[in-house]
């Protein structure tokens, strides 16, 4: 019987704190999982040697639009 009791606080727990993770990123948890990767690619080249062309320059200001559009989508979802 306690078991079922731990079990059933640990069930209401994970549903808690799932709701408020979900809250925290207004409810868009894959277009902040997108934001997360593409600052991750941003850090990735920013770390890269030599400018190869162009390209990695060209690719930073890419994924720099890329993280403003998915920014100001969370946004228009939070405020709809």
């Amino acid at each position: 019987m306690k078991f079922r009791g731990i079990f059933t606080l640990l069930a209401i727990l994970v549903v808690v704190l799932g709701y408020t993770a979900g809250c925290a990123t207004g409810g868009q948890p894959h277009m902040q999982a997108a934001l997360d990767h593409l600052q991750s690619a941003r850090s990735e080249l920013q770390a890269a040697n030599s400018n190869k062309g162009g390209h990695r320059e060209r690719a930073l200001e890419l994924v720099d639009q890329a993280i403003s559009e998915v920014r100001a989508g969370i946004d228009f979802a939070a405020s709809h």
